[in-house]
């Protein structure tokens, strides 16, 4: 059940970002066109925009928090056995909702701060700005606390026990070998 919510509202998520993204497409090339083409330009294109950007930012964590998208390293955590992997994920969960708390707690009051203030531009309330962060943990905290329930309840197999993904620039398998390393692959024996 709560899977398919979180997995319903991530969907409309990324409907919204791919909106987000065309129409800051659409208002920075406009601009662009505007001033160099006929001298001027519209007044609200750089305020919009940079409010799409953090909110786009904001809800793109979300998605990447679902996939486990985020990229780090499992260094220390990729040598220990299950039940260390087990914690470890455990720990860093509670964490992850604790950070989210924060953040949520610190939007609200800059949300509460700037709610009678108003954009230059756009005259729209500034605490829209600060929801952003407010949005994010409360979208987040359904992802977490999910996997938090399924690692207690050993859902969870022992290949899944990391929360990152491997940078994508490094092929799998290189990522071990020694970094002077410049020996040529061992050939393979040929078949007669």
């Amino acid at each position: 059940m709560i899977d398919k919510l979180i997995s319903a509202y991530c969907r409309l998520i990324g409907y919204l970002i791919a909106a987000a993204m065309a129409v800051m497409v659409v208002l920075v090339f406009g601009n662009v066109v505007m001033r160099y083409g006929f001298n001027s330009g519209f007044t609200i294109s750089e305020e919009l925009s940079r409010w799409l950007f953090v909110w786009l930012t904001f809800l793109g964590a979300v998605i990447a928090l679902r996939e486990n998208a985020h990229l780090g390293t499992d260094m220390l955590v990729g040598k220990l056995g299950p039940t260390g992997k087990r914690l470890c994920m455990g720990l860093s969960l509670v964490l992850m909702l604790y950070i989210l708390w924060l953040l949520f707690a610190g939007s609200l009051e800059q949300f509460k701060i700037n709610v009678e203030s108003q954009s230059p531009v756009m005259e729209a309330s500034m605490g829209w700005f600060y929801a952003s962060g407010m949005t994010f943990a409360v979208l987040g905290a359904p992802i977490l606390i999910m996997d938090l329930v399924r690692l207690l309840t050993g859902k969870i197999d022992d290949d899944h026990l990391v929360l990152i993904q491997e940078s994508e620039d490094v092929p799998h398998g290189e990522a071990d070998a020694p970094a002077n390393s410049h020996q040529p692959p061992a050939a393979e024996p040929l078949s007669r």
